[in-house]
């Protein structure tokens, strides 16, 4: 069955194109099976087949609900899954892989982060990606929740080309990445995928005057506010989003969100309404 295409950036160094706006998966086991495997399965037809999940999420759950709403599916979705910093030894990669592509239920993954910095030692664990990119376990790896000196010491070990992606926390309210993160990964040709592109507030647009310029924006263009923000989250070829939900009309959203274009003066407005604040050390992290 073939999915909505939607507008596309190419995914780093792997060459490959992606749908800029995905389908994050945190919490999914929260929500019964079926109703968790069926938002899996209808946002692959709205489109939102870069689908991420990870090792961490309800111990595996999350996992397991991904790979049996993909069954008959693999091909469409560019598939991505974590490894928690605890598990990363150099052996310990290799085995907690192998675990996370049997709940997935697929022999390979599109991309394999180590889901924060942690105390094995980075040049055991890039040793051990890219072990599993030779094996053809992944296609490519990266990293989520490094700083710009994070990412350099695992360029320092993995050398150009080699980091697909960052995964890190970015939405209106936190911009702080675009300090030195987003800069460095730019320079260096590494994806930025954002995770909570609408923050931790229930309330959105927010409360306020940065919401109420958001509002008007979205109204001016026939669009929300949720998916301007998406729009404004995506809007250079390296940023990506990847928003969980499970409600249908939240995910009809979300795709239509990839598909709003933004003005330099649009774009210029949300900027305003929401700056981005002080430089800090390292990312802001949930």
């Amino acid at each position: 069955m073939a999915s909505a295409e939607l507008p596309r950036h190419v995914f780093g160094p792997t060459g490959v194109s992606v749908p800029k706006v995905g389908l994050g998966t945190w919490y999914l086991e929260q929500s019964d099976a079926k109703t968790a495997i069926a938002a899996v399965q209808a946002a692959l037809e709205l489109g939102l087949t870069h689908v991420d999940t990870a090792e961490l999420y309800g111990s595996g759950q999350a996992e397991s609900l991904v790979g049996q709403a993909l069954e008959g599916r693999r091909d469409e979705v560019f598939l991505v899954s974590k490894i928690i910093p605890s598990n990363a030894s150099r052996q310990g990669t290799i085995k907690h892989c192998e675990q996370t592509l049997k709940r997935l239920r697929t022999d390979h993954l599109d991309c394999y982060l180590l889901h924060w910095p942690g105390s094995y030692p980075l040049e055991d664990t890039i040793e051990a990606l890219e072990e599993l990119v030779t094996a053809g376990k992944t296609r490519a790896w990266g990293v989520s929740n490094f700083d710009e000196g994070e990412l350099q010491d695992a360029f320092d070990v993995a050398g150009p080309g080699r980091i697909a992606c960052n995964q890190v926390l970015y939405h209106l309210q936190e911009r702080s990445i675009e300090q030195a993160v987003l800069p460095w990964c730019e320079a260096n040709g590494v994806a930025v995928v954002g995770y909570t592109p609408f923050g931790q507030n229930s309330q959105f647009p927010p409360r306020g005057p940065a919401g109420e310029v958001l509002a008007r924006l979205a109204e001016r263009l026939g669009a929300s506010a949720r998916q301007v923000a998406l729009a404004f989250l995506t809007r250079r070829p390296e940023l990506f989003a990847i928003p969980k939900s499970t409600n249908l009309e939240h995910l009809r959203e979300n795709a239509g969100g990839a598909r709003v274009e933004l003005s330099p003066a649009d774009i210029a407005a949300v900027e305003r309404a929401f700056p981005v604040g002080r430089r800090r050390r390292g990312v802001p992290m949930l």
